[in-house]
């Protein structure tokens, strides 16, 4: 079945972007647009962001993820090792995250390289989540077939039983990621698509910033 959206048009005019206002790190750019969106209405979750990988064919995949933490090593989520993600990151540790914040007319692009976080991070995150997703890390394997829901339903009553009244631990195939900024790219809409792309690249320890064309 065809379909035209070519009639879908938006103008873009809520905010600029002007690169001699804006702070030498990126992250700190980032932290007041998070909060600025945070405190906007129309974004259910500002924390959610787009993950792309290459997997070991080559093939390219993104998916929604949530940001867990801005930490001093870069953009923090979670999620278990063996899912179809991590086995690519795993084998090609560069990807792409992306935020598109509409209520202000809002993206960031973010490059850099996934690695795992430390064990014991791990550890305290998971034990501040609440039971329910607890238990989920070990019900679901994820990104593998399986025969139906019922298989997650039944073992979901297994492992509540298992661990009544005790304390869950962490499965050892569940943590965090981090992803390290080499490059990151704020973009705000404009009039007439004459946006404004503000992209800071990491040199050693220094941020170079350069105005891209729309």
């Amino acid at each position: 079945m065809e379909r035209d959206f070519r009639h879908l048009r938006k103008s873009y005019d809520t905010n600029s972007l002007d690169e001699s206002q804006i702070p030498e790190s990126p992250l700190t750019l980032f932290n007041q647009w998070f909060d600025e969106v945070s405190k906007s209405d129309g974004v259910a979750e500002v924390n959610a962001m787009t993950l792309s990988t290459v997997d070991t064919t080559g093939a390219i995949k993104g998916r929604v993820v949530l940001l867990k933490e801005l930490a001093t090593e870069g953009f923090v989520f979670y999620t278990n090792y063996n899912s179809d993600k991590c086995k690519a990151l795993f084998a090609h540790p560069k990807v792409s995250l992306s935020f598109f914040w509409p209520s202000l007319e809002r993206q960031v692009i973010v490059s850099g390289v996934a690695s795992k976080v430390a064990p014991e991070v791990s550890d305290v995150y998971f034990a501040s989540r609440p039971v329910g997703s607890q238990l989920g890390a070990h019900i679901s394997p994820q990104s593998e077939p399986i025969a139906s829901r019922d298989v997650l339903e039944a073992r979901q009553d297994v492992l509540k039983k298992q661990f009544e009244g005790k304390e869950i631990p962490r499965p050892t195939h569940w943590g965090g990621i981090v992803v390290a900024p080499i490059e990151i790219e704020f973009w705000q809409g404009r009039p007439n698509r004459l946006h404004d792309r503000i992209v800071y690249t990491k040199l050693d320890s220094l941020w170079r910033v350069v105005r891209k064309a729309p």
